[in-house]
């Protein structure tokens, strides 16, 4: 018999529930940056200012990432997988992880191999690698082909919480949607 507790019916802490609404904000300003710095001429202060929040905001994400990734280990959270479904959804998760770590890293590198200040907060961190103006161009190349694939990610995501949500009736969205629960 399966077990009683099923993926749709966890709870999820009020820190994770916290950092996942936060971090999709965070994630909407990264991505809201960059786009609306194009609005801005080139070398013009507006622009760069974009720039650098953009750069501090990602880095943002990458620091909690790691926070969440360390309450996500230390808390209860869903079952491991048995319906193809649920592996779906986990493989999912893994790709918006994966999304969250490497593209800070990613953009950290394309600063660094652009000889470009890494601006966090009124602080500037280290390179991570050696000035090498190609690899800047490769990695910048690979930065915004990743950035593309997760708008699909991002996108993949709300839709199948919608799907749980309004088709299947079960309680997923729920359980991240405090604001949806039943009294």
């Amino acid at each position: 018999m399966p077990d009683e507790q099923t993926q749709t019916s966890v709870t999820y802490s009020r820190l994770s529930i916290g950092l996942h609404w936060f971090m999709l904000l965070l994630l909407v300003v990264v991505y809201a940056l960059i786009e609306l710095r194009e609005l801005y001429p080139r070398g013009s202060e507006i622009r760069e200012a974009f720039k650098a929040w953009h750069f501090t905001a990602g880095l943002t994400v990458f620091g909690l990432v790691l926070v969440r990734l360390l309450v996500r280990v230390s808390t209860s959270g869903p079952s491991r997988p048995s319906t193809a479904l649920e592996w779906l959804g986990a493989a999912m998760h893994l790709a918006l992880y994966g999304l969250m770590v490497l593209m800070p890293l990613i953009g950290w590198m394309v600063l660094s191999a652009s000889g470009k200040p890494i601006p966090f907060f009124g602080v500037q961190l280290p390179a991570l690698i050696s000035t090498d103006k190609i690899l800047a161009d490769q990695l910048k190349e690979i930065h915004e082909v990743v950035g593309v694939a997760g708008y699909w990610l991002v996108g993949l995501h709300a839709s199948a919480a919608l799907l749980h949500h309004f088709v299947l009736r079960d309680d997923t969205l729920r359980r991240m949607a405090p604001v949806l629960r039943k009294p």
